[in-house]
């Protein structure tokens, strides 16, 4: 199912409302932006993280692969978190890489609630493990065939060839490593909430000292104000967007529809870390809060968030110590860069 890469790689992340595409390079010893693109995907083309229909999507890739200029042929998606099953097991640590691929296979069944013909999986050595100096941390991820094959078919009817499949909540935790830097203390000991609002999906990744302790999503999105526009204003949906993604409304627009909206997203993010801190027993507080995610970019909302929770609160970019390749456009970049975490941490993968 995962794979590794030492070629450059075009990170694609195929979500509810657009196709993004991301390549990066190494120059000088520091990342490099040598492609990019947002395309918009037609209505109902993946619902609820699900692919519904191929050819959209596809033909999405496509755009988004003429519109960067890439010759990268290479590329990698992700699954949502809620589509894959995680879990970190313990095995001897004087056992080959063999060994533990066979004794994973014989205990896989107990772990992953489908009969493994119906699942891709894999595993990664994590180190040492803290309970057992004999042992080492294996994390299993694993995922239904349909959700991987569905992903990896759409890269290639778009001319692409897959090279891996991974799983969101750990591309947002390796791209939360170009922006740690911008934290106190790099993020060292910190508690960080990545709250990610896209289009339809809000998803929550509680991340300790940089690694991800906690994934969560629920219905919420920019769809919402799209559909609240189109209501106040007697519009139709495509119109509404328009008009969004323009800001070409009536001067009554931020009181009357966006502010309503900007409190309700506050009230989504606040529930979520209630959510979480009522399910963990070991963390009960928030030390910053990194805002991603298309609506992360609507005017004021950070401040918001951060008076409502009493937790300083940032909007994520990525790219802030990048070099950018001529042909990539600055203002379009910074504009998307909230919401490129993931097509970041998957293109970081060829790279590293």
């Amino acid at each position: 199912m995962f794979g590794r890469s030492p070629q450059s790689l075009l990170g694609i992340d195929i979500s509810s409302s657009v196709v993004k595409l991301l390549e990066l390079g190494m120059k000088g010893g520091k990342y490099s932006v040598e492609a990019f693109a947002v395309e918009p995907l037609p209505a109902n083309a993946v619902v609820e993280s699900k692919i519904e229909n191929k050819e959209d999507v596809a033909a999405a890739i496509k755009r988004a692969i003429k519109r960067s200029s890439t010759k990268t042929k290479e590329a990698a998606v992700a699954v949502s978190a809620n589509s894959a099953i995680t879990k970190i097991i313990s095995y001897p640590a004087s056992l080959s890489e063999r060994e533990m691929e066979e004794q994973i296979l014989l205990e896989a069944e107990s772990h992953i609630p489908y009969p493994l013909e119906e699942v891709r999986l894999d595993f990664e050595v994590l180190g040492a493990s803290e309970s057992d100096v004999e042992a080492v941390d294996v994390l299993l991820a694993a995922s239904r065939s349909e959700n991987v094959d569905a992903r990896t078919e759409v890269l290639e009817m778009a001319g692409l060839k897959p090279k891996l499949v991974d799983v969101e909540a750990y591309t947002v935790e390796n791209a939360f490593s170009l922006i740690s830097p911008q934290l106190p203390l790099h993020g060292q000991g910190l508690t960080v909430a990545v709250i990610d609002i896209g289009a339809t999906v809000t998803t929550l990744h509680v991340l300790v000292d940089g690694k991800i302790v906690f994934t969560r999503e629920q219905t919420f999105g920019g769809r919402m104000l799209t559909e609240n526009i189109a209501q106040h204003y007697g519009m139709s949906y495509q119109d509404a967007g328009q008009a969004k993604k323009e800001n070409n409304l009536p001067d009554d627009y931020e009181p009357k529809v966006l502010d309503p909206f900007k409190q309700l997203m506050t009230s989504t993010v606040t529930r979520a870390l209630q959510f979480f801190f009522s399910t963990s027993t070991q963390y009960q507080s928030i030390d910053h809060i990194l805002l991603a995610g298309g609506c992360a970019s609507i005017q004021g909302v950070d401040a918001m968030i951060e008076e409502d929770t009493d937790t300083t609160t940032s909007i994520a970019n990525p790219f802030v110590d990048m070099v950018l390749a001529s042909k990539v456009k600055i203002s379009a970049l910074s504009n998307d860069a909230p919401s490129m975490l993931i097509a970041c941490g998957l293109a970081m993968r060829g790279v590293e």
